[in-house]
């Protein structure tokens, strides 16, 4: 990272920094009286990944952290029993090997506490019915891989057709009124944010 620092009633005064570590940075620059100086600093990333849900993650196995990454998204989801609602899901609406053979997508995954949200009989009715569940499975997807820095303020149109909204900084977003509670987690081929609350398209 550089950093300049400008001199006032100097034509040129420049500062050179070299970063020796990541949050670091040595710093050489000339002071004279009278001279104004800013320091400009990036902001500081999240921890990969993020989030007071990501500890009930296994922290070994094919459904810990490490075995998501090498597995693609549907079938790392499979192995993580905090997506077993979601997952479950899918298998319903026949988007295993949709999911799966997708090139760099984003998916904004309901935990079982998501789905937990929703009445037991309408969760039911749901699931017995493949287009409305499609419907709002496909609503949780976008392309590409996106990281926090695009969902800071973000809108995005997700494989249902509709738009989702993104806020956020730090470790806290949101995806329309939905709370990520563990996010920027990789698999082969997918960033997965699990998610609070299911996303509902409209209908």
């Amino acid at each position: 990272m550089n950093i300049r620092h400008v001199a006032a009633g100097l034509p040129i005064v420049a500062a050179t920094l070299s970063m020796t570590g990541i949050g670091s940075g040595a710093l050489a620059s000339t002071h004279h009286a009278g001279t104004a100086a800013r320091a400009v600093t990036a902001p500081i990333a999240a921890p990969r990944p993020f989030g007071p849900a990501c500890s009930t993650v296994p922290a070994t196995g094919k459904g810990s952290f490490t075995g998501m990454a090498a597995d693609p998204v549907a079938t790392a989801a499979s192995n993580n029993p905090v997506l077993s609602t979601l997952v479950t899901a899918v298998k319903k609406a026949g988007l295993v090997d949709t999911l799966n053979g997708a090139d760099g997508i984003t998916v904004f995954a309901p935990t079982n506490q998501a789905f937990a949200k929703i009445d037991k009989k309408t969760l039911a009715k749901v699931l017995a019915d493949k287009k409305t569940l499609t419907s709002i499975l496909t609503h949780h997807v976008v392309a590409g891989r996106k990281t926090p820095a695009d969902l800071r303020r973000g809108r995005f149109t997700t494989l249902q057709g509709g738009k989702v909204a993104t806020r956020g900084s730090g470790t806290t977003y949101k995806i329309n009124n939905a709370r990520v509670v563990c996010g920027d987690v990789t698999t082969r081929n997918a960033t997965v944010y699990m998610i609070d609350t299911v996303l509902m398209p409209a209908m």
